[in-house]
């Protein structure tokens, strides 16, 4: 047992010490900075009554009366992208990802000074969500609709859009939205256990009751949302996020009957079925691969570990593809070196897998283990490299020269299409901007943005590293919030190697 330790400590600080080596010829990137940045932007997306310590001074109040047609209070939560809408799927990734993220480095953002940033970013999602599950089988899935809300461009404290509420529940189900706010909600229960153990609580018995609905009712929640899908459809289906939703309230209630869930479900649901080169707000597989791959080092999971090892060999095929290692099917990259997978909002592709490439580092350097990938191993300290040649590239070392993080840098995108940031602000100038109005003052106007929309990562450039920074070409310059959710947590590791860097060349 002694000598098993001492070659893990002796494989950690040959771990720690090729990341030193990696960071000592990195190109210097101010990694708190970016990290201080990308929380801001979480902050600009607030829907409600916004608090005394708000920071993004150009928002003000907006989406008062969410939900009083309906009867509910759905007051708050996050506008997606750049339009008004409030759509549950999304917004739960996003907050699974913010909470995942704290969960992995809560320490290094607590040394940044940005912990308690996170945790109120994380908590302005789940407050909404705890609204928003107003009964054991009914849960609110959207506020506003995208049809109604794109005739219009006006800030959200103008908003004359609809704000017709959906829900599912027992007659109209969407296991896809309830396993992902189960897992959204479960996740954030682990982050704030110890700091506030009552919010905990409350989080976590939503969590189980979302849960328990989606699974007993089951079906795509596009199906009885239907406004929903042209803009959020349920692709991959509700199997990976009833997954998704079953690990997470694992990991958060150490209960047997949730990872027999996911191991009995494990061929059914596709758990070991798909192997995936996409981890997104739709297709879940890679997480949860990822997530069952880790229970592995626990001696207790001992008895499930030949599921769990097929788990991992998914687990590892997305991670191969994202190191060009597989002999078939790999991620393609720019010939700048970006990870890209669509042309629409590759970013958010990019910012995902650089969360999952370390995670999967740090877990193979805690094993003492390589990767094994049909085209050659790659050792834990590969994949973290991987990781920061994607936050590299998006914070300026690519061939335009432009951080795709807004705000950062000396040059980012200044025209990014989204309402708020592309109008005067509400505080500047009360009066009235109406529908058509915006279009017309606005819109199409040729000037940067008045409000700089910090923290935002952008769509980002196409497949020949091209990008127009231009309000009218949304693919490449929409921001959403689950691009930069899954960046915080890269950032904050970055952020924390940076500094060791820093005192060794000191």
């Amino acid at each position: 047992m002694e000598n098993k330790y001492k070659q893990n400590k002796l494989w950690h600080c040959f771990y720690v010490l090729s990341l030193f080596f990696i960071f000592s010829n990195a190109s210097a990137f101010d990694y708190s900075e970016a990290l201080t940045k990308s929380l801001l932007y979480f902050e600009a997306q607030r829907s409600g009554r916004l608090p005394y310590n708000q920071r993004v001074p150009w928002r003000d109040h907006s989406g008062l009366t969410d939900g009083l047609e309906q009867g509910a209070d759905l007051v708050g939560g996050y506008y997606d992208a750049g339009d008004h809408v409030k759509f549950g799927l999304p917004m739960a990734f996003t907050v699974t990802m913010l909470s995942w993220g704290v969960i992995e480095y809560g320490k290094e953002m607590a040394s940044a000074g940005e912990l308690e940033h996170a945790l109120e970013a994380i908590k302005w999602g789940t407050d909404y969500f705890i609204k928003a599950h107003t009964s054991p089988n009914v849960l609110w899935a959207e506020v506003g609709d995208g049809d109604t809300d794109h005739y219009c461009w006006q800030r959200p404290e103008d908003m004359t859009t609809s704000r017709q509420a959906y829900k599912i529940d027992e007659n109209n189900p969407g296991s896809d939205l309830a396993g992902e706010t189960a897992a959204a909600m479960a996740a954030a229960s682990i982050v704030f256990r110890e700091t506030n153990p009552h919010y905990s609580h409350i989080l976590l018995r939503h969590a189980q009751q979302v849960f328990e609905f989606g699974d007993k009712y089951r079906g795509k929640y596009d199906r009885s949302v239907g406004v929903v899908k042209s803009y959020y459809g349920s692709v991959s289906g509700y199997m990976d996020e009833l997954l998704w939703g079953a690990i997470w309230l694992y990991k958060a209630t150490d209960r047997e009957e949730y990872i027999n869930y996911v191991i009995n479900k494990a061929h059914i649901f596709g758990g070991i079925g798909w192997a995936i080169t996409e981890f997104s707000w739709d297709v879940k597989y890679a997480g949860i691969q990822i997530l069952a791959s880790k229970l592995l080092s626990e001696q207790k999971h001992k008895k499930h570990k030949g599921l769990l090892e097929e788990y991992r060999s998914k687990a590892e095929f997305y991670i191969c593809s994202c190191l060009n290692k597989n002999n078939g099917s790999n991620i393609d990259r720019t010939n700048g070196g970006l990870l890209f997978t669509r042309r629409w909002n590759n970013m958010q592709y990019v910012s995902s897998a650089s969360f999952l490439l370390t995670v999967y580092s740090d877990f193979l350097a805690n094993l003492n283990q390589n990767l094994s990938c049909p085209r050659g191993n790659a050792a834990p300290e590969e994949l973290f490299a991987l990781a920061r040649s994607q936050v590299d590239y998006i914070l300026g070392l690519n061939p335009k020269k432009i951080s795709y993080l807004v705000g950062y840098g000396l040059k980012y995108p200044t025209k990014v299409h989204h309402r708020g940031a592309s109008i005067v602000s509400y505080r500047e100038r009360k009066g009235f901007i109406g529908c058509t109005q915006g279009y017309d003052e606005w819109y199409g106007h040729n000037e940067q943005n008045p409000n700089v929309l910090i923290g935002a990562l952008v769509g980002g450039p196409d497949r020949d590293d091209e990008f127009l920074d231009d309000r009218g070409n949304y693919v490449q310059t929409e921001a959403c919030t689950y691009n930069t959710a899954p960046l915080v947590g890269v950032l904050a590791k970055l952020n924390q190697l940076d500094g060791l860097h820093l005192i060794g060349s000191y």
